[in-house]
């Protein structure tokens, strides 16, 4: 029997955003849950609350979405659809893109890509032409929870997420 194809959830995007953290697709965890990052071990909101200088991460999903708006951030995947049994990036097939340039058309306010993992940078250059002038394209290390050679704690993740700063200060 084939494996089901699986569907991102639509885009968070407030008044003005400056900053689109793109995804690869949700894990199942976060299917289930119907939430962006639904998986509690994953460093996402944690990240998310510490580059934004927020005192802790909200608990209601509600207020999760509305902290990123506040701060001008707007989140989605890099794929609409595609088949992937199990949560891992490097299982997709099937992929369908989310139209990401249309996304950033629409909102030219948008100054930055951040790409949340290398398969989010991947389905990224494969499938869109961004706009001119183009958004600035930043590769973050995946908030996963597993550790990589490069990535072992949370603080080495934070201190690459930290750049985000730059494009919501600036």
């Amino acid at each position: 029997m084939p494996e089901a194809r699986i569907h991102s959830f639509a885009p968070v995007v407030g008044q003005a955003p400056q900053l689109l953290v793109l995804g690869s697709m949700p894990s199942v965890a976060s299917l289930r849950a119907g939430q962006y990052y639904g998986n509690p071990r994953n460093h996402f909101w944690h990240l998310m609350a510490d580059v934004l200088g927020e005192p802790s991460v909200p608990q209601a999903y509600g207020e999760r979405l509305a902290m990123l708006m506040r701060h001008g951030v707007a989140l989605w995947d890099a794929l609409e659809s595609c088949v992937r049994p199990g949560s891992l990036d490097g299982d997709i097939t099937a992929a369908q893109p989310n139209d990401i340039a249309g996304l950033v058309r629409a909102h030219p306010t948008i100054r930055a890509v951040a790409c949340n993992g290398r398969a989010a940078q991947s389905a990224l250059v494969r499938y869109q032409h961004l706009p001119e002038p183009q958004p600035r394209r930043i590769l973050l290390p995946s908030s996963s929870p597993v550790p990589t050679r490069a990535m072992r704690a949370y603080a080495d993740r934070l201190a690459a997420w930290l750049v985000l700063r730059d494009v919501l200060d600036g």
